[in-house]
């Protein structure tokens, strides 16, 4: 049985869609008690304090070490489940219930000029069962990332291939732009290289020094 503060977590998810909840009913000591528990994982991951640099974090990223955050995306550290069937409750059935009820946690928004979901604030949620542990192993498709349609790898399920992609071209066209920027200021500088008067050849770059022409 779930502890009173978890009961009254659960409670307050049913209360708060009492639309979406009307009619059903929940075992308290399963999918809503594990739903509840993420309203607390989200006020852990927003507590600040000073880290040793003097600047204040997230208190999670002044514990364990991680990535930094990329392109002003703030993801919470991912959160993995494990389902294993109880009695007639299928494992399958606790994890799209439990989905259900944590989908403002980690539901993305859609970028649309990136073509990738933005998961800025959310909790990564990954879910898997014993089953498909025993069948597949750690490193196989066993891992269902909420939100998404097929099982994947623990390291796809819990990353953003398509984020990825996204900033890799706009790192390479950042590259392209810095390239043709530095062409069309070197061709510009080489258009006003002054000529000897003498031999009507451009000065080399020793000789302009040379003459401190520049300054």
């Amino acid at each position: 049985m779930g502890s009173r503060s978890d009961l009254a977590a659960a409670a307050a998810i049913v209360a708060s869609h009492p639309t979406a909840h009307a009619g059903k009913t929940y075992d308290l000591v399963g999918d809503p008690i594990i739903a509840a528990k993420f309203d607390k994982y989200a006020r852990f991951f927003k507590r600040k304090e000073k880290d040793t640099d003097g600047i204040e974090k997230p208190m999670w990223r002044t514990r364990w070490l991680a990535p930094a955050w990329e392109g002003y995306e703030r993801v919470h550290p991912p959160v993995l489940l494990v389902f294993h069937q109880v009695g007639k409750r299928s494992a399958k059935s606790q994890m799209v219930k439990v989905a259900g009820l944590t989908r403002h946690h980690w539901q993305g928004r859609w970028h649309r000029e990136g073509g990738f979901h933005s998961y800025d604030g959310c909790i990564p949620i990954v879910a898997t069962t014993l089953e498909l542990l025993r069948e597949h192993g750690p490193a196989g498709p066993a891992f269902w990332r909420f939100g998404r349609q097929e099982r994947q790898p623990l390291l796809d399920a819990i990353g953003n291939s398509r984020r990825d992609a996204a900033l890799a071209r706009s790192r390479q066209a950042a590259r392209e732009e810095q390239q043709r920027r530095a062409e069309r200021e070197a061709a510009e500088r080489e258009a006003q290289r002054p000529v000897c008067a003498d031999c009507e050849q451009k000065f080399t770059d020793d000789r302009l020094e040379a003459t401190d022409f520049r300054n």
